[in-house]
């Protein structure tokens, strides 16, 4: 990675975004050997312009490993909470959710669950998803979105639990895949995190140090 020490900026290395793609070929390869058709991803953002943002770069992910969007849960084989943690009430609603895939789960043993987003970013959460919600494959934080390529892989390959919730700032990627929700409209994020650490906020916590784009 590099860093520009006049504004905090960490980039993704070539060779970092090589292998993800490596990774997407080798999933979307056994994504085809797995199912007859393409199978279907449900995703769910909760939360600020910033998750919805990054839950298009995640659905853009999964096209390209062969899954289709679905609105309906029950038929889904991927299933991806991307999650808020700025009010308690939101915290609750995922755990509910999350709580009532492991009937769903039980009846489809293929299936896939994957958490990400800021409450993965919490100790506190992460260690209640490992110890409450053992049915879940794939927790990851903020900061690694880019390698849901090589977190999916492994699962699907090797029965994988991935835990990946790193401790540090976040990277920013260029050209990311994007499936856009709307016609007419797009999110463009142009900064990452926060410096301010206000009293009422988690973001410098869950999304770390301010990283800026390059014009």
């Amino acid at each position: 990675m590099s860093v520009n020490s006049d504004k905090l900026k960490i980039s993704v290395s070539a060779e970092e975004i090589a292998k993800q793609k490596e990774f997407t070929a080798l999933a979307a390869s056994l994504v085809a050997e797995r199912f007859e058709s393409a199978p279907k991803a449900f995703v769910h953002t909760y939360g600020c312009q910033g998750n919805v943002a990054d839950g298009e770069r995640l659905k853009g992910m999964l096209e390209q490993m062969g899954y289709q969007m679905t609105e309906t849960l029950e038929e889904a084989d991927l299933v991806l909470y991307n999650t808020c943690a700025i009010r308690e009430h939101a915290e609750d609603r995922v755990f509910g959710n999350v709580g009532a895939l492991k009937n769903i789960k039980a009846a489809k043993k293929d299936m896939k669950i994957l958490l990400c987003g800021c409450m993965m970013q919490q100790e506190r959460v992460a260690k209640k998803i490992r110890t409450s919600y053992p049915f879940v494959d794939i927790v990851f934080g903020t900061h690694v979105i880019h390698m849901l390529p090589e977190f999916l892989y492994k699962s699907l390959s090797a029965g994988k639990k991935i835990y990946e919730l790193p401790d540090e700032d976040g990277v920013i990627v260029e050209d990311m895949p994007l499936h856009r929700d709307s016609d007419f409209k797009a999110w463009i994020p142009v900064m990452y995190g926060c410096n301010n650490f206000c009293t009422y906020c988690i973001v410098p916590y869950v999304r770390g140090r301010e990283r800026s784009r390059d014009p």
